[in-house]
């Protein structure tokens, strides 16, 4: 067999980085090359049509189920494919990036799957891109192991049978590679993503007794769906493995999307494997959606907004109606408490807090839930070995008592609950702490105990942004204003010098995270992705 011909794409702007000829083979460039040939025209299409739903949303200020489907909606006969053995337990789900030790430990963390991200839990360094990508490829080969420079422990993974499945999420269709290139034009982030991953590890993953499995982020239509669907068919076809092996659940974490659930199963149906309830990224998506609606679409602080509120009940219980009556997994959401090893207090509240919610899911019909730590894995699993025992799921109980109607899932006034003078505090904390960790290449970063990713800084710079042009009045007697704005971040960015220390704050991109995060909060013109005007100044 000839050798194969050089990849049309370009590597641009990158320092060699270690074994990258392992990942950059010409045959992998190859099949990024042909995947951005067929699909990224689609792709653009789609983008822009995701521009057009937001111009309407403007004029409407409202959502409702699609006329255009509702044929698919009604016929009660189709079903998704049965989940292979490997996805049929889920019942614990750890993410976190696929740095070297994280890999590791989320592996033997206990926890029935890991989400090794790509998206909001890295920052998309080239480094993070291409080394993640070797170190997944280590870890199926178990040629993996890690000691900590800082404290000299060292981690190796445990017996095969006691690993979580692997459910690999490539970045959003927004997001470009600049460091890959095809005549110029950078690749879409998720097209590399997914084609590395995919054309290395495909074939092993199958004879481990697993798949390539895919958590798909940021999706706002089954057209997305439907675009992924045919990624996955022709992917299935270049490597010669079975149609069906892949396995997607999709992230419900936009709004849009939240009305199109049955679609973008039927969409995937041969590839589906379930939906997620993403908590963060679904009131992201609320605000920057209905951000001129008005005071009834005003949310109130992020802490406030529990998964009680009636708008958020209104749409987990529809999406465990939804996974169940089409044989799909329903995954809850993010348990993002990091346990504290000087605060035995501040653990057992936050504890009880993590098993309540839990608890609540599994109650509700979830089949698994989300953790962020490996130290919450036997407090979300014995919330759900409560409820399933000896069983992998509770695909059975089909929630025939829920009726949803299209605006339950955005009565955003049903909560009782205002912005506070705090809340604006908190979320310029967090937005300053969280961008100056990405700005280094660190995507998941501990913050107050909590574990706070993309989708948290995109809700707490789109409520700073909401709340000014809202102009709302905290509890205080002030006004939610630039000024307000920018005195609050003066003050937290004087705060953190004084915490960290004059050579601490220098070295780090404390002043360029403080005024990206103005930027994007205070600009008229609201960006889509705080991740877009962030990544011209990521480097690496």
């Amino acid at each position: 067999m000839s050798a194969p011909a050089p990849s049309p794409l370009a590597v641009v702007e990158a320092a060699p980085l270690p074994r990258q000829e392992e990942v950059l083979t010409d045959a992998a460039l190859a099949f990024v090359a042909e995947l951005h040939r067929r699909f990224t025209p689609r792709r653009d299409e789609l983008l822009a049509r995701r521009a057009e739903r937001r111009a309407e949303i403007a004029r409407t200020s409202t959502l409702d189920f699609l006329p255009e489907t509702a044929a698919i909606r009604a016929d009660e006969s189709w079903r998704v494919a049965p989940a292979p053995a490997a996805l049929n337990d889920r019942r614990v789900e750890i993410t976190g990036p696929t740095d070297r030790k994280m890999t590791i430990n989320a592996l033997n963390s206990g926890a029935k799957v890991w989400l090794a991200d790509f998206e909001d839990a890295s920052a998309p360094t080239w480094e993070n891109v291409v080394l993640g990508q070797v170190n997944l490829i280590d870890a199926y080969t178990r040629n993996i192991d890690f000691t900590d420079p800082k404290s000299g422990k060292s981690y190796a993974l445990k017996p095969a049978d006691e690993l979580a499945t692997v459910v690999m999420r490539p970045r959003g269709w927004h997001l470009e590679e600049r460091h890959l290139t095809f005549e110029g034009r950078p690749v879409p982030g998720a097209l590399v993503d997914f084609g590395l991953y995919f054309f290395h590890n495909a074939k092993r993953l199958i004879e481990l007794g697993k798949g390539p499995y895919f958590y798909l982020p940021k999706t706002e239509s089954h057209l997305e769906a439907r675009l992924w669907n045919d990624i996955f068919v022709f992917a299935q076809d270049y490597v010669g493995i079975p149609q069906g092996t892949v396995r997607a659940t999709v992230l419900i974490e936009t709004i849009t999307a939240a009305y199109e659930m049955e679609e973008i199963l039927y969409e995937l149906r041969d590839h589906a494997a379930g939906l997620n309830a993403g908590r963060w990224d679904y009131l992201f998506s609320i605000v920057k959606n209905f951000r001129d609606g008005g005071a009834k679409f005003v949310l109130p602080d992020r802490n406030a907004v529990t998964m009680t509120a009636p708008f958020m009940r209104a749409y987990t219980e529809l999406l465990v109606r939804t996974c169940h009556k089409r044989g799909a997994h329903a995954i809850g959401g993010m348990a993002a408490f990091i346990p504290s090893r000087r605060d035995a207090e501040v653990n057992k509240v936050a504890f009880e807090k993590v098993k309540a919610d839990k608890d609540r899911e599994a109650g509700d019909g979830f089949d698994g839930s989300w953790v962020a730590h490996p130290d919450l894995v036997p407090i979300a699993m014995a919330s759900f070995d409560a409820v399933l025992g000896d069983k992998p799921n509770q695909k059975d109980r089909l929630r025939e008592d829920v009726s949803v109607a299209p605006g339950d899932l955005i009565a955003i006034d049903s909560l009782d609950a205002s912005p506070t003078y705090e809340g604006l505090h908190n979320a310029v904390q967090v937005g300053i702490r969280y961008i100056e960790a990405w700005l280094r290449g660190l995507g998941a970063v501990a913050i107050f105990n909590l574990m706070e990713d993309a989708a948290t800084a995109e809700i707490s710079r789109s409520q700073i942004w909401q709340w000014i042009n809202a102009g709302v009045v905290f509890e205080n007697g002030e006004r939610a204003t630039p000024e307000l704005a920018r005195k609050v971040a003066a003050e937290e960015l004087a705060a953190i010098r004084e915490e960290i220390g004059e050579e601490a704050f220098t070295a780090g991109k404390w002043q360029q995270a403080h005024d990206l995060l103005l930027r994007v909060s205070l600009d008229a013109d609201y960006a889509d992705f705080l991740t877009l005007p962030a990544y011209d100044q990521l480097t690496g």
